[in-house]
């Protein structure tokens, strides 16, 4: 089930970005780190009401943040539609122990619902240039890699923006 986070659901939330650190570190993927994702950034997201946690037999096992607002990074992107009306997904996580068995894209699949349901243009995202996988998931749901970002805190290497018009 999807459903709106509590906020005494963040440290969880926390809890499971950390075990994703690690292990996409182990697979020398350096694209969370200590600065982020952070409690300020979920506290924010929940304060706004987009911070969503996917669970299995009431236990949390992974979250989304679906957005509306445009990260000022996002302004210099060559975007598909004009930059009014559109959702941005950020810190999609799936507790590593429950990967591999859709539940990303089921979180993906209510994000775009969402998106339709509110006659949102498009689903703009961002990926690390360094995740192979992720960008392979994204690009077979349809999404069109245009642009670079940076996020300093976060690595060197640039990340990679994604849409998809509805």
């Amino acid at each position: 089930m999807i459903r709106h986070a509590k906020i005494s659901e963040i440290a969880h939330i926390l809890l499971i970005t950390k075990a994703c650190t690690k292990a996409m570190e182990d697979q020398g993927i350096y694209q969370w780190n200590e600065h982020y994702p952070s409690l300020e950034a979920f506290q924010e997201d929940h304060a706004r009401k987009e911070l969503y946690v996917l669970t299995l037999n009431e236990d949390i096992i992974g979250s989304i943040t679906i957005s509306t607002l445009m990260d000022e990074e996002y302004q210099t992107v060559d975007w598909l539609t004009p930059n009014s009306n559109h959702i941005y997904i950020h810190r999609l996580c799936v507790h590593p122990n429950y990967q591999g068995r859709g539940y990303a894209q089921q979180l993906m699949d209510f994000a775009e619902s969402w998106a339709q349901k509110n006659s949102c243009a498009s689903v703009r995202l961002d990926t690390f240039s360094q995740n192979n996988r992720n960008q392979k998931f994204y690009e077979a749901r349809g999404y069109k890699k245009l642009g670079n970002v940076h996020f300093p805190e976060q690595s060197q290497h640039p990340f990679y923006c994604y849409e998809l018009v509805l």
